[in-house]
């Protein structure tokens, strides 16, 4: 695992040493600095690389959400208003305006709890870099490597700033719309070419724009409808900024500005060794397997557990989890009965896992949810009542054990750090690829197109323009 930028700081949070506007420049600025001072023939192909296989996840997650309700209504809504026909939404012939399309693809790749994280927070970063940087591409014309590397930067910038927020925002009930909106004012101003003051105004716009509650993302289908705030208010941002619109450059870092406002903690890491690590390779994870990313490596360890010991369901007397995320208090509905509880029930994810061999896409089918050999499951779930501490202010990175007590005596533990997919393992094209060709084909394009849009983003960096991949998406 690569030593995380954060890895020395405890969890008290650190006065940041800022020194007078006349001898530092604000924060927003700096950031802008930062962005602009990495040519994009400069930035590792690893980092591009992993960018790419963001965007294949994203797509992949959207041909699922494109049918499920929230996105439909939204899409609708959108459609319905109309305005200048500038960029495409996926999975369908029509177009929207720019940051309305961003909105709505968004909204489709959040929808079905498919989209990848960040494991330091599990803000979906992802997903907003990829729908604004496609977005803001084909109306730019720009090239395949062109909208990789805005996607590299805006992860990197909404990544830092999430780190430094991450865990007082969650405690304080804020959700990760509050850090995401930052990568898509990033890849957007990237791609629109703003300069280093244009740039520091979009981010500063940005931290004065967003919103969206934990508790609503958590239980309902305000997640997604995060998503798309942020996706769009990023755009949005970056288009104001370019025509000379300007805000308050010292938001971020003033007294009741947004870092105070969010519990920031550890900013001086916010800028600290730009370029020594990109954190779309280091903290990125992408999903191979639905729901909340939290529950993923607890998710394996379950499997791994009941694989070692060859259980068989009848003779489980009760299952022990030992997990990270119980500090966060996350661990959802017991018997879930639709996708957004099923996404975010660890009692599911635990029980699933043991009963099936795993958890898989099939999980968010609700025919699996009532299935009586896994609520039986379900019921043995127990939690551990003091679970080993944190080793940093991290919770969602520090996955989980599972320890199976049979009714002879007997007991059988897996144990799992980082779910399979994540940065901290190495993510491996081959699973991307599989997830990809499995969900795909329920966004309902012609039978050419799931290995077609595969190809176009495998190669994606040597492409001269993206509307190849756009056209792709668009055809019904």
């Amino acid at each position: 695992m690569i030593p995380p930028r954060h890895a020395k700081n405890d969890q008290v949070p650190r006065k940041p040493n800022v020194q007078s506007l006349s001898e530092t420049p604000p924060l927003a600025r700096r950031l802008a600095d930062l962005v602009l001072s990495i040519p994009d023939e400069e930035l590792p192909a690893l980092a591009l690389e992993h960018a790419k296989m963001s965007l294949a996840s994203t797509l992949a997650s959207a041909a699922v959400g494109y049918g499920i309700a929230s996105a439909r209504i939204i899409r609708e809504l959108e459609l319905a208003d109309g305005g200048a026909e500038t960029a495409a939404v996926w999975f369908d012939r029509r177009r929207l305006p720019l940051a309305n399309a961003a909105r709505v693809n968004a909204v489709a790749s959040d929808a079905a709890a498919s989209d990848d994280s960040d494991m330091r927070s599990i803000a979906h970063i992802g997903t907003i870099v990829s729908s604004v940087a496609l977005a803001v591409g084909e109306r730019e014309g720009s090239s395949g490597r062109d909208v990789l590397a805005a996607m590299v930067q805006g992860y990197e910038v909404a990544g830092r700033i999430d780190e430094s927020l991450t865990p007082a925002r969650m405690q304080r009930g804020f959700h990760g719309s509050y850090s995401t909106v930052f990568g898509a004012c990033v890849a957007a101003g990237r791609l629109l070419r703003l300069d280093a003051r244009r740039l520091a105004h979009a981010i500063a716009l940005s931290a004065t724009s967003i919103g969206g509650m934990a508790i609503a993302a958590d239980t309902s289908w305000a997640r997604e409808y995060h998503a798309g705030l942020a996706a769009s208010t990023g755009i949005r941002a970056a288009l104001a900024a370019q025509r000379g619109f300007e805000s308050e450059l010292g938001v971020l870092e003033r007294p009741r500005g947004f870092l105070d406002a969010l519990g920031g903690q550890a900013r001086e890491d916010i800028v600290r060794d730009w370029g020594a690590s990109w954190d779309i390779v280091t903290d990125m994870a992408i999903k191979l397997m639905p729901g909340a990313h939290p529950f993923h490596a607890t998710a394996e360890a379950a499997a791994e557990a009941a694989r070692a010991g060859r259980v068989r369901q009848d003779d489980i007397a009760r299952i022990v989890v030992s997990s990270a995320v119980q500090w966060t208090d996350f661990k959802g509905e017991p018997h879930p009965r639709n996708l957004v509880d099923a996404a975010h029930s660890l009692h599911y994810f635990v029980a699933a896992a043991i009963a099936d061999d795993g958890f898989s896409w099939q999980h968010m089918d609700e025919a699996r949810m009532a299935d009586p050999a896994i609520a039986a499951l379900q019921d043995k779930v127990e939690f551990d009542p003091d679970p080993p501490p944190l080793p940093d202010r991290f919770p969602h990175r520090h996955g989980g054990t599972v320890a199976i007590h049979m009714k002879d005596g007997s007991v059988h533990r897996g144990v799992c750090v980082a779910p399979r997919g994540s940065g901290a393992r190495g993510i491996d094209w081959r699973d991307v690829e599989d997830k990809f060709l499995r969900l795909f084909p329920r966004a309902g394009l012609p039978a050419d197109a799931t290995a077609a849009c595969l190809e176009a983003v495998r190669h994606l960096d040597r492409a001269d323009s993206i509307r190849s991949l756009i056209h792709l998406l668009g055809r019904r």
